[in-house]
């Protein structure tokens, strides 16, 4: 790492797991970390795990590195209020205060965002995005997060928690939904919402399938898709389930912004065109003629590694409108 060099610390927070990274104005990681996040235990233990992870982090950086601010990028977090609200794949509380809890361990100016919000700044200054006025991110890893960017603006709404697509319904008496809410996308369109439908077509139907060997737990997307890629009849038809409702609420969602495109990231995108093909297909059947063969999907270019992009974006972005 060059000597004297200004960076920002990005922190994403997701269900699984939360990443971090030293990023430089370039949208280069110089250097990064990641750990489970426990999202089902108390919040203090996040806040031990983090604190270890940060200082472990500083200490590869030289004396005469410059850290200027903190970007955070969480579920459900409110950039308004710095807290996350009520995130229903957490058990850490209705009103979690994640900015003062960053500030508390290094003192910088902070900049929280939803995290799929933050993955959509990513896109717009690092990524698919450079080159595009209006679009929209679909993170669709442990939930469905959505972020939207209107006229090279994020759209945050009138209280700070606009683009939670993953909760429009898609069954008014569908699945139960973390968030309190029945139907809700998230439950359909997500790496935890086609688990549950590779179950629901194994308990319906007698069709061999090696996703018969997992329990729920051990079941992931990588291995949905693996056995999709290998033919197998449950993982293809819940691929099909899953692309026939996202595609339809896409169709929803372009109704309303008329985006250039989606760009799709996190566990399920990882699927490649054995998801994106009928999403495509689905997205465009369902679309009001006007829009048909104008909005394009995209997978986001960005490794694992680069998800610190959007949190470091989004501190960047603060610092130079401060």
């Amino acid at each position: 790492m060059a000597k004297n060099s200004e960076m920002v610390l990005a922190i994403d927070i997701g269900g699984t797991f939360t990443k971090l990274g030293l990023v430089n104005r370039a949208g280069i990681v110089l250097s990064n970390n990641v750990f489970k996040t426990g999202a089902k235990q108390p919040f203090g233990e996040f806040t031990k795990k983090l604190t270890k992870e940060v200082n472990q982090l500083l200490s590869t950086i030289d004396s005469s590195d410059t850290i200027l601010a903190i970007g955070i990028g969480a579920p459900n977090a409110n950039y308004k209020t710095g807290e996350m609200i009520n995130p229903p794949n957490f058990i850490w509380g209705k009103s979690i205060p994640i900015k003062k809890t960053v500030q508390d361990i290094l003192d910088r100016p902070s900049y929280i965002t939803n995290d799929a919000n933050a993955a959509a700044l990513g896109e717009l200054y690092f990524g698919l995005g450079t080159n595009m006025k209006n679009f929209v991110v679909l993170t669709l890893g442990t939930g469905l997060g959505s972020g939207i960017i209107n006229e090279r603006q994020l759209l945050y709404g009138n209280y700070g928690m606009a683009g939670e697509l993953g909760h429009v319904n898609v069954f008014s008496d569908g699945r139960q939904c973390n968030c309190g809410l029945q139907g809700c996308l998230e439950t359909y369109a997500s790496v935890t919402g086609i688990k549950r439908s590779v179950f629901q077509l194994l308990a319906d139907r007698t069709t061999k399938s090696i996703l018969r060997n997992y329990s729920f737990e051990k079941l992931s997307g990588e291995k949905i898709s693996e056995a999709a890629h290998h033919g197998d009849a449950i993982a293809l038809q819940a691929f099909e389930q899953t692309a026939k409702i996202l595609g339809s609420k896409m169709a929803d969602t372009v109704a309303h912004l008329e985006p250039e495109a989606f760009i799709l990231t996190g566990g399920l995108s990882q699927a490649g065109a054995l998801f994106l093909n009928p999403l495509n297909r689905y997205m465009e059947a369902a679309l009001f003629t006007a829009y048909r063969g104008k909005v394009k999907i995209l997978l986001s270019e960005a490794s694992s590694k680069e998800a610190v992009l959007g949190p470091a974006a989004l501190a960047w972005q603060g610092l130079n409108t401060t």
